[in-house]
């Protein structure tokens, strides 16, 4: 006994020592439990051990580690699975399996309650929850297909509907309540997503130190070259404005391309097709160039959108017309008595439309994805589990979107206050239990601040909203200080003392929240209550042939008179339905808290964590539990599982009433079995359970050593059979080895003789390995002319694998080259046969596209096209023509038709020289921009020669000589050039290197020209593609000479 006493005494103190360093695994055991400081240096052992899990009870209590503890494996769900709640250490996966165990046995549906502030877990529970239910629970008759479709719901919604903020890197920006539905076989068979709020602001500005939703830089990371070349995205993100507000499009903790290829997996998995997925780009696209629009104020202060490559993007990825989507965005519908006006819009009126219609878009593309995942998941079963992930940032936030949030937040903490603290107290004072109330702050009276009819904050919200009139947002705060000015929890500088309203500005008010007090600025509140769309904007989006908008946006929405309900209602609905939906499921709950701000493992800070602990009611909640019973069922639900003898199944009905349910009074007729009289006396008692038990051990000891001894003897043959094997398969490769080492040897040793079996097989060897290293190793593309070295016996092999090797990479670039960037190659090529080597301005001209035309038709006067008749213009340039006599520089347009050049001033067509006349073309080797047409003497209609200065002299030589078939008939002249100046006189162009271009007429009569230096071939953005589009035909500084009177000089050429 004293050595049994020792033993207990050890495990006692290993016990208390244990205790002592990792605390207790439910507050209810706490010795103080009504100290807060213990509660809190509980939470602090447990979390210094890694032991992030505690109760209260049923409630779980979840500190986030912010690192991977390895406690989510396939074993630990094993270990939690079928397992009474409190055999196991705490662990999210009990909760998931209690939950899940009552829903099959109880046949009530379940939901669990996850909550908490951003960057405490949230997000990860759910995932985990997920997890759980689709490892464990039994595979539905369909396969895994519904379980696969629910774990991957997550990434996509994540993708689109989460954010980077200053608290968490993946904060979720909506809240979401998931119904997941299972059979009577207990496997998950469908699911249902309920989503609200979605912070749409989001989408056009982000804080310092924020990002947009993930999608947008996940699909500028992760996209293929092709994808994003045709929704015609960069990859950098600094070049979508909508996405460098919060100056953080890089975070090191988060990997776009890796998390890119997730989401697109995901979307295959939940049933999207091809085209949907291609549309769903579209739309993401489409909303990053939105942000790009600009506009410019016109001479009458009206906005004009001036980003036309942006503008022709959009029409063709939101599939709209372009000229109806420009005036959307410029002008404003308004329908008064009847009649259809289109009112412009200035600058700022502009900015808004263009904001709000990238907010529809997105939100409602939001919507219509988790619908397409709802009925991804439908199922005709409806009992099920719920998960509900709720709680963000209780902050000051800058507005509307931060209060509604609040106002959930509030709401949910009041359906945990009814359903723990409030319901359960009642319950004990009706049955007359001697019971010390727990106090706790009942917060119902700030929700009905809120949500009161006629009184509360959106009540007042939406009659200002409505009210005829010019309705601002300091006309509602005013309302608001008349309405509610004498409510405890609100407060604006006009109602607080002088102390109070140092930290109060005139357009803010103030709520004092169960968490604590939040300040709101009312700046925006009627704006975004309202979130009006412009009737043009709708309609515009109404005609989209892009699938997913034409969802979106519905046509019945044109014809409907009535006015929308306002953003506030909306929410405040949707939120009482989900209380409802909520009240009607049996709860769980799981409160997360954030050990700290900055995100770092093992880092426990007290303030943060002690706040959390007040708001979230956990001290109140825990007295509650220690104070009251263990075992809590309702009445009907204990009667019908457990009050029953056998005599009476299944015929018993014995209903509870309200009388018989006081403690010690309870009063249940069950019948009793009917025993002989005599036939067990009470001192027999005794000796009849001591009997039984000894037969029970001695039998029980029997069988299981049976049972160990069959099993030992099993094991025993098990392991020397599988010794015998691995033996034999171990020698078995050993031989192997060593036959093909020596192989090896010898037919290193006999390489260079002719192939005998000797050498054969490393022969084959060294084929093999040159083949597959050449696999590895194929060049990318046509300029890679890197080749593997091949041995002696591959050499010839080697050289016709290259040839075939550079025809199929020749034809396989052949056939993906376009039919446009075809003749643009054809166009380079022959400007490169021209002037390559022999003209200074070349290499510039090598990264810029050759543009079909640089003149538009509406800069081309009708009359010249009248003119040229059925004549088709091939390309059209501004150029500056040099008179004759004089050299006076004069601003013309050169065109290009199928027969002729075209010399055309304003609205006459100056100079027509047919192709036939055109005898050559001179230009000089420098870097001027001057070129000269030489036509025949002999024609009487030609004056003479024209010189002429392009600012794209490179590609509009070039199209000249391909459209008048003039190639080999070009001149690039050093020094000088002589050109007819009319019937029987000469004239003569001396060119000279210099710094600036200088055009001038020399005392000899000659046109000198000072080429200046070359520019850099590459825009200031370092793109091939800077200027194209630019160009307008600006003539070089023009001097008569210092012996004329005067000096004629217009802007020099750039």
């Amino acid at each position: 006994m004293a050595l049994g006493s020792d033993g207990v005494r050890v495990t006692m103190e290993s016990g208390l020592t244990a205790r002592d360093r990792v605390g207790v695994q439910d507050f209810v055991l706490l010795e103080n439990f009504t100290s807060e400081a213990a509660f809190i240096e509980n939470l602090r052992r447990r979390f210094r051990e890694n032991l992030i899990y505690t109760y209260i009870g049923p409630v779980l209590v979840s500190v986030n580690p912010y690192r991977d503890l390895q406690i989510y494996s396939r074993q630990h769900m094993e270990r939690y699975r079928g397992v009474s709640f409190y055999e196991v250490p705490p662990h999210l996966f009990a909760v998931a399996d209690t939950v899940y165990r009552a829903l099959r046995t109880e046949r009530r549906d379940q939901a669990v309650m996850i909550s908490g502030e951003s960057g405490a877990g949230k997000t990860e529970a759910t995932k985990r929850l997920l997890q759980f239910y689709a490892e464990t629970c039994p595979a539905p008759e369909r396969g895994g297909a519904v379980r696969d479709r629910l774990l991957q719901s997550n990434p996509v919604l994540e993708a689109f509907g989460n954010a980077k903020t200053l608290r968490n890197d993946n904060s979720s920006r909506f809240g979401k309540y998931m119904d997941v539905q299972f059979d009577f076989k207990g496997a998950p068979v469908g699911g249902h997503i309920l989503s609200y709020l979605l912070e749409k602001s989001r989408v056009v500005h982000q804080n310092h130190g924020e990002r947009n939703f993930h999608i947008f830089y996940q699909l500028l990371e992760g996209g293929e070259e092709e994808t994003l070349r045709r929704l015609g995205l960069e990859r950098n993100p600094q070049s979508y404005l909508y996405l460098v507000k919060g100056q953080c499009a890089k975070v090191s903790s988060i990997n776009d391309k890796s998390d890119w290829k997730v989401v697109h997996k995901a979307l295959t998995v939940i049933d999207f097709t091809e085209d949907e997925v291609e549309d769903l780009l579209s739309i993401v696209a489409s909303v990053l160039h939105l942000g790009n629009i600009h506009f410019a104020a016109d001479e009458e202060s009206n906005a004009q959108v001036t980003t036309e490559n942006q503008l022709k993007y959009l029409t063709r990825l939101l599939s709209v017309d372009g000229s109806t989507l420009r005036e959307a965005l410029t002008h404003r519908k308004i329908i008064a008595k009847g009649e259809e006006l289109l009112s412009p819009l200035n600058l700022e009126q502009a900015a808004y439309a263009r904001d709000a219609l990238a907010k529809a878009v997105y939100s409602r593309t939001f919507s219509w994805l988790v619908e397409k995942i709802n009925r991804s998941l439908a199922s005709k079963v409806r009992a099920g589990s719920g998960l509900l992930r709720g709680g963000r940032e209780v902050e000051a936030g800058p507005g509307f979107e931060q209060f509604c949030i609040n106002y959930c937040n509030e709401k949910l903490q009041q359906l945990f206050i009814e359903l723990t603290l409030k319901s359960e107290q009642e319950e004990y004072e009706a049955e007359g239990i001697a019971w010390e109330p727990v106090l706790y702050f009942n917060n119902k009276v700030i929700c009905d601040l809120v949500e009161e009819k006629f009184k509360g904050i959106i009540s007042i919200l939406d009659e200002e909203c409505l009210r005829p009139g010019e309705a601002t947002d300091l006309t509602f705060l005013e309302k608001l200080e008349d309405t509610v000015k004498h409510h405890p929890h609100f407060l604006t500088h006009k109602l607080a003392d002088q102390r109070t309203r140092k930290s109060l500005g005139r357009g803010e008010f103030r709520l004092l929240h169960y968490a604590g007090e939040v300040t709101y600025s009312v700046t925006g509140f009627l704006d975004k209550n309202n979130d009006l769309l412009f009737r043009n904007l709708k309609e515009t989006m109404c005609s989209s042939k892009n699938p997913i908008m034409s969802q979106c946006f519905d046509r019945s929405e044109l014809s409907d008179k009535k006015r929308p309900e306002t953003v506030a209602t909306q929410f405040k609905m949707s939120l009482l339905q989900l209380v409802e939906i909520l009240q009607s499921k049996e709860p769980a709950y799981v409160r997360c808290i954030k050990p700290n701000d900055a995100k770092q493992p093992g880092r426990f800070d007290e303030v943060l964590i002690r706040h959390q602990v007040k708001y979230l009611g956990l001290m109140e909640n825990l007295r509650v539990r220690r104070a009251g019973f263990a075992y809590r069922r309702k009445y009907e639900a204990f009667l019908q599982r457990s009050g029953r003898v056998p005599l009476a199944w299944p015929t018993w009905q014995n209903p509870v009433s309200t009388k018989n349910r006081k403690v010690g009074q309870a009063r249940w007729c069950m019948p009793v079995i009917p025993l002989p009289a005599g036939s067990l006396c009470s001192g027999q008692l005794p000796f009849f359970s001591n009997t039984a038990t000894k037969i029970q051990a001695a039998w029980r000891g029997f069988h299981w050593r049976q049972k160990f001894l069959r099993a030992k003897r099993s094991a025993i043959c098990i392991q020397s059979w599988w010794r015998g094997t691995l033996g034999r398969r171990k020698a078995a490769k050993r031989k192997w080895a060593a036959q093909t080492i020596r192989r090896l040897i010898r037919g290193f040793i006999l390489r260079h003789a002719p192939r005998c079996p000797e050498n054969s097989f490393f022969l084959d060897h060294v084929r093999t390995s040159f083949l597959l290293s050449l696999r590895r190793q194929l060049p990318r593309n046509v300029l890679d002319t890197s080749w593997p070295t091949p041995p002696p016996a591959l050499r010839e092999a080697s050289e016709l694998l290259r040839e075939l090797c550079v025809k199929n990479m020749v034809w396989k670039y052949c056939r993906s080259i376009s039919p446009e960037w075809k003749q643009q190659l054809q166009q380079k090529a022959v400007a490169s046969e021209i002037f390559k080597g022999k003209k200074d301005n070349y290499p510039q001209s090598v990264p810029r596209l050759f543009i079909s035309t640089r003149l538009g038709a509406d800069e081309i006067s009708p009359r010249v096209l009248q003119a040229l008749g059925s004549e088709p213009i091939q390309y059209a340039v501004p150029v500056v023509k040099y008179d004759r006599k004089g050299y006076k520089p004069r601003a013309r347009q050169l065109l290009l038709t199928p027969n002729a050049v075209v010399i055309v001033e304003d609205a006459k067509v100056k100079q027509r020289i047919d192709y036939a006349n055109l005898t050559g073309i001179s230009v000089s080797s420098l870097s001027d921009n001057l070129f000269v047409l030489h036509v025949h003497r002999e024609d009487n209609k030609q004056k003479g020669d024209v010189v002429l200065q392009s600012d794209h002299v490179i590609e509009t030589l070039t199209k000249t000589a391909l459209s008048a078939d003039r190639v080999n008939n070009i001149n690039i002249n050093q020094g000088s050039i002589t050109f007819a100046g009319g019937p029987g006189r000469d004239g003569t162009i001396d060119f000279t290197p210099g710094s600036e271009l200088a055009i001038t007429k020399a005392k000899n009569g000659h046109l000198a020209v000072v080429s200046g230096a070359c520019f850099p071939a590459l825009g200031p953005g370092g793109n091939g593609q800077a200027f194209l589009g630019s160009g307008l035909g600006r003539p070089g500084r023009l001097t008569h000479g210092p012996e004329s009177s005067g000096h004629h000089t217009s802007s020099p050429i750039p």
